[in-house]
């Protein structure tokens, strides 16, 4: 059964509205507070506009090393949501604790703090680092300030086990995700007169086809991963935006679109054959009106994330856990970065991601219990294998 403080404190984060479009300093600034008093300094590291912040902090100052326990602040949105519950409430009922970030991934943080004081009296031979971070659910935007912030101060972590819902199970891979805005400029015209006009959204529609394209090729012939939900590299358009008469050759559209690639495939050849059909489109267009072509503005990229079942910190997570298995999990995490970085790297936290992002999102207290014990257990460890 989770405690009382555990469960109190989880409770806390789950009623600060953390969106990522608001702040996240009244979360960041409750977690710092409450490591000072305990002693425990924080590095916080900002936002340009200073409006949100990462924060780092190490309990077991002096040991050689460290090992991170890492999540993320925000938040998504519940606008238009059906929920029977206010989603910053943070109500327990029939064995859950409801609201937003209860399983995505409040909860996580919440244990790790409650047990912030074992962490400092643990005659572990490892550091206990704490990095929470801003902007994940939009890009995975802090985290980067974050990984750079400890590669200036000299700080090397031997591990990091970053608190995700993957219901207690460790996970040693997920997909990357890399979104991208294509923008095409045209020339408008009467519709009568279409010979001198270029249709933006004709062009787009012959890029769109391509990237039509590539996902069935993918689909088809990329060697498969197995363990994940779709064992290869997927690619969609999911926004688009055109037009502005039936009678108007539109001059101008725009539409969005991402790669979601296998840890094993090289994103940056699919963006490339992306990028090279458009330069093939525009000697055409340009005919007609040299201004004319395709702009391309990177909205997130977030890589893939391939660890190992033999790694040191997959196998600490197995034995705190109690699985005897690992995972692979369909959505992105910091995972990437971290391990981009040189810090060995493995998922693992409490709730599903089926309840992540939906109406009435919870995170069971049997779930929570089982975080609770992971994190006494790592207090208690005298290594990391």
């Amino acid at each position: 059964m989770i405690s009382p403080q555990a469960l109190a404190l989880a409770q806390e984060l789950v009623r600060m509205n953390t969106v990522s479009a608001n702040s996240n300093l009244e979360l960041i600034h409750f977690v710092r507070d409450a490591l000072r008093t305990l002693g425990v300094t924080s590095r916080l590291t900002f936002n340009a506009d200073k409006t949100k912040a990462n924060l780092f902090a190490t309990l077991g100052e002096g040991k050689p090393a460290g090992v991170i326990l890492s999540g993320h602040t925000d938040t998504v949105p519940w606008d238009g949501q059906d929920w029977t519950v206010d989603p910053l409430s943070a109500a327990v009922q029939d064995g859950r604790l409801y609201g937003r970030g209860s399983a995505d991934m409040k909860s996580f943080i919440a244990l790790a703090l409650a047990n912030a004081q074992a962490f400092l009296d643990s005659a572990a031979p490892f550091a206990i680092h704490f990095a929470f971070s801003y902007d994940e659910e939009v890009g995975c935007f802090g985290v980067r300030e974050l990984i750079a912030d400890l590669r200036d101060a000299g700080i090397r972590p031997l591990a990091c086990i970053i608190g995700e819902p993957t219901g207690m199970v460790p996970a040693i891979a997920h997909k990357g995700v890399y979104r991208y805005k294509c923008c095409v400029r045209g020339k408008e015209a009467h519709s009568s007169l279409t010979p001198q006009s270029v249709n933006a959204i004709e062009m787009a529609a012959r890029l769109i086809g391509k990237i039509r394209d590539m996902a069935e090729g993918f689909e088809d012939n990329e060697p498969r991963y197995e363990g994940f939900d779709v064992p290869f590299s997927t690619a969609s358009v999911g926004q688009f935006h055109g037009g502005i008469a039936d009678n108007v050759v539109p001059r101008d559209a725009e539409f969005r679109y991402e790669f979601r690639d296998l840890p094993t495939a090289d994103v940056r050849t699919m963006q490339q054959a992306v990028l090279d059909q458009a330069r093939a489109l525009e000697p055409g267009m340009q005919r007609v009106a040299p201004d004319a072509g395709f702009r391309f503005e990177t909205i997130c990229e977030i890589p893939s994330f391939l660890g190992s079942v033999d790694d040191p910190v997959t196998r600490l997570a197995q034995r705190l856990s109690g699985e005897k298995g690992t995972t692979l999990v369909a959505f992105g995490t910091e995972a990437g970065l971290f391990k981009n970085a040189g810090i060995p790297t493995v998922v693992c936290g409490p709730g599903q991601i089926a309840q992540a992002h939906q109406p009435d999102e919870y995170a069971s207290l049997d779930q929570l219990a089982r975080c609770e014990a992971f994190m006494q257990g790592l207090a208690a460890s005298r290594s990391i294998a």
